[in-house]
């Protein structure tokens, strides 16, 4: 059985999030999403809308995903390590590198093969993005149906 490692916020969930999960879930037999803990996406991008326990909630509701666990909020690759998947997959704007994501879980004893996934040709959909745009409307007064 090869499990799929897929990690990130999934603030405000929006089809680039489906996309990403549906591309991971098919390098594999099992899926298991990493959310990460609110401290951490703070840290790393900025604070989530919707907090850590909900977004777990959401994300685990998703028909690829087989499970969703909080991250640690110490040690990113704790979870690896806890986990031990097969593959992990990247999607294609998050920053980590991975040659040095492959080289950290072989140092902790865990080999895994990296996989950077596409983009969703809609992009424009992406959380903050979509937020920009939902400010923008609504200082224009405009109300309207969404695109």
């Amino acid at each position: 059985m090869v499990r799929v490692m897929a990690t990130g916020v999934f603030d405000l969930l929006h089809p680039g999030h489906l996309f990403f999960l549906e591309e991971a879930r098919k390098l594999g037999d099992e899926l298991v999403v990493v959310v990460a803990r609110d401290a951490t996406a703070k840290r790393l991008k900025q604070e989530p809308f919707v907090p850590e326990h909900l977004r777990l909630q959401l994300v685990q509701g998703l028909k690829p995903v087989d499970r969703a666990v909080l991250g640690s909020t110490t040690d990113i690759y704790q979870t690896v390590v806890d986990l031990r998947p097969d593959v992990i997959a990247l999607g294609y704007d998050q920053r980590w590198d991975e040659r040095e994501v492959e080289a950290e879980c072989a140092r902790r004893g865990v080999p895994v093969k990296v996989v950077r996934l596409p983009e969703l040709a809609h992009d424009h959909l992406a959380t903050r993005r979509l937020v920009d745009r939902i400010v923008e409307r609504s200082r224009a007064g405009g109300g309207g149906s969404a695109s």
